[in-house]
């Protein structure tokens, strides 16, 4: 069975329940009052899925890295590499 966290609308105690997804939120065990669903933010990665995730996040061009000295983008004839030439003269 899943467990879900819980808040009790009343007095705001948090709790864990254990459940079927059927069956109706349970009443707060502090006061009997209303519970609803906590909200939850995604777990945090560990181990190997997190490495390979950094990984993948570094591999990506950023706009940084595509831009020139001046901002411009790649290819730009303000930020090509300036040659020298030298003119001969007689």
């Amino acid at each position: 069975m899943p467990t879900y966290d819980y808040r009790c609308v009343q007095c705001g105690t948090p709790f864990e329940a254990s459940h079927a997804m059927s069956e109706p939120a349970p009443d707060c065990p502090s006061c009997g009052g209303r519970t609803e669903k906590a909200i939850l933010v995604a777990p945090a990665m560990h181990g190997q899925m997190a490495r390979g995730r950094e990984l993948a996040m570094r591999s990506l061009p950023t706009a940084r890295t595509k831009a020139g000295p001046n901002g411009h983008g790649p290819g730009c004839s303000c930020c090509a590499p300036r040659t020298t030439s030298t003119v001969k003269t007689d």
